[in-house]
């Protein structure tokens, strides 16, 4: 049983406070939690870096149990150079994984973890960035094996992880306690995973559990360039690459510096449906304002994840190891699309995203002119069709890419239903100028539905190919993905348009996201930052809808108008206020 009725609550416990805490302090920041918020359970560290004592995992793990707290275990995989060992250059602290009383500290670890849990997690830093005499040693001879002459880590790293786990992580704790479930927690940095190791293709396969990121960070200050709709998308990711083993989001409040920012993370993360909801780290947080400020929303998240069904959205192709256009679906995600992931090619989905990151699938557009033929309906970035020019996408689509850009603020924008059969046209301005790339096409084989002005000439924004019973839709992002945010609105509701979720698409500005589920129900959630202010949306909804209902305030929302094709409701977006809606038909 929970004491949440949608999601677990549960905290990680660092090794260092399991050394250092007493049973008195322990107590006492348990009444701090428990002021604010009902905790479930507990992720109880014995290791990272230094290695708590027996006595101390023990101690702990009683004050939790008599709190009625499960607990389960943790580890994280960094280490300090080893007295008497040579340091070795390693990027903070995580292990080298040819290094023998490194393993041995390791399978040292996972044998207690074996013993004293009955479940443990591994924290994310499981991967490795050492370029040791034996780490290039072992890549070189890697790559002479298998045929590889640019000298890259990822093959060999990927290898390399793979066979630690199952012989110094799960082998340990399984010989001495076969009932042990291993949960391996994946970072938020997602695009990377395959240069340092993480190998979730594989990994699957030998752990128990997977779980998920949702840490967001500063963009501006730190080297994670993560758009917070992260904190959803990732979750639907590993959600759909493992249905039911992707045990939660772990989400924490460093490198931010808005309160609403670690909120935001919650919030994103439960909207996914999650097992648990994660709070790193129970040190960190004691004695803060994050705490009485999450806590006063968990019942708020509680009540609409009474009424949502299973998230659903345009499903956006990321393969195993993929990399290119880093995060764009996540930006798409900050201003509108409702973008879930997969690491499977969405044949059966009505819709779908595609990005440069998709390319690294040698058999895409084979799989994309099929999908397209037979009636499917594809949003990809200009960036993919570049990757793939050399692959035959041309048969697809009159686009052609010359080098060219264009720097402007200026659009014209066809209107989503054409009146009297004649085109209607709008000229927005957008609020900065931005750099775009010119995809030449030709005339009436391709037609653009939103251009790009400049001077005297338009190019093309999103541009629209059919294809057998389907269409292509390209979409020109601009070199800097941020600049997303300063399309005028109008833009960004013609884009949203081409592709509604669940019979529903909002008109309004950028960052505000879209969260929809399977029962009629979506979630309208506008972000806080600089500039962003209460504003005025329209929610289409595809049809005859009689009303929007609240279903957590019990009230309804008349139409603002209704015709054969849609139903249109008018609602204010305040932004870090979330609303979940219901279709009433």
């Amino acid at each position: 049983m929970s004491n949440y009725r949608n999601f677990k609550l549960v905290v990680y416990f660092v090794a260092g406070g399991t050394q250092n805490t007493t049973r008195e302090k322990l107590e006492a920041d348990l009444a701090f939690f428990g002021k604010h918020m009902r905790l479930d359970k507990v992720y109880l560290e014995p290791f990272r870096s230094i290695f708590a004592d027996e006595k101390q995992v023990e101690m702990c793990k009683a004050v939790f149990e008599d709190h009625g707290i499960e607990v389960a275990g943790g580890i994280t995989t960094t280490i300090d150079d080893l007295p008497g060992e040579e340091p070795k250059q390693r990027m903070f602290n995580t292990f080298c994984y040819n290094d023998e009383k490194m393993l041995a500290t390791l399978k040292e670890v996972s044998t207690f973890l074996g013993q004293h849990f009955n479940e443990f997690i591994i924290d994310d830093f499981y991967f490795t960035n050492c370029t040791c005499e034996a780490c290039r040693a072992g890549r070189d001879a890697y790559n002479k094996a298998h045929g590889i002459t640019d000298g890259s880590w990822q093959g060999y790293r990927l290898d390399l992880m793979q066979r630690v786990s199952k012989e110094y992580m799960i082998a340990p704790a399984k010989a001495v306690n076969p009932n042990c479930s291993i949960t391996i927690k994946y970072p938020n940095w997602a695009e990377s995973f395959q240069e340092t190791g993480y190998n979730p293709a594989q990994q699957r396969t030998i752990f128990d559990n997977i779980y998920t990121g949702t840490e967001t960070r500063d963009p501006i200050t730190t080297d994670q360039h993560l758009p917070r709709y992260l904190s959803y998308s990732l979750m639907t990711y590993f959600e759909n690459m493992w249905p039911g083993h992707n045990g939660g989001g772990w989400f924490d409040h460093y490198d931010l510096h808005i309160t609403e920012h670690y909120l935001e993370q919650a919030y994103l993360t439960a909207f996914s449906k999650p097992k648990e909801m994660m709070m790193f780290c129970f040190q960190s947080l004691t004695d803060t304002m994050h705490i009485p400020a999450l806590g006063y929303q968990l019942d708020k998240l509680d009540a609409v994840l009474d009424h949502c069904g299973k998230p659903i959205g345009i499903p956006c192709y990321l393969p195993d190891n993929c990399q290119g256009e880093d995060n764009v679906q996540d930006f798409l995600g900050m201003v509108g699309l409702p973008v879930i992931c997969t690491p499977y090619f969405p044949a059966e989905s009505a819709t779908m995203l595609l990005t440069r990151s998709s390319a690294c699938d040698p058999d895409i557009v084979d799989k994309l002119e099929k999908y397209v033929a037979e009636g499917g309906k594809a949003l990809v970035t200009h960036g993919f069709l570049q990757a793939t020019m050399d692959r035959g996408i041309q048969r697809m689509t009159s686009i052609r890419f010359g080098g060219r850009k264009v720097m402007t603020a200026d659009f014209m924008v066809e209107q989503v239903r054409n009146i009297m059969h004649h085109r209607v046209m709008h000229y927005p301005h957008g609020n900065k100028p931005m750099l775009l790339e010119v995809p030449e096409h030709r005339n009436n084989a391709t037609w653009a539905l939103i251009k790009s002005v400049c001077g005297n000439e338009n190019y093309g924004v999103m541009l629209q190919d059919t294809y057998g019973k389907g269409q292509l839709i390209t979409l020109t992002v601009p070199d800097a993905f941020t600049d997303l945010y300063h399309m005028p609105e109008t833009v960004l509701t013609r884009i949203r348009a081409e592709f509604p979720v669940g019979g529903v698409y909002l008109e309004g500005g950028a960052e505000i996201s879209l969260f929809v589920y399977d029962n009629d129900t979506f979630i309208v959630y506008p972000y806080v930052d600089n500039g962003v202010q209460p504003s005025t949306i329209k929610l289409h909804i595809m049809g005859e809808a009689k009303a929007l209902k609240l279903p957590v305030e019990g009230r309804e929302i008349a139409p603002l108008y209704t015709d054969a094709a849609e139903t249109v409701f008018e609602v204010r977006a305040i932004p870090g206020q979330y609303v979940l809606y219901q279709i009433i038909r």
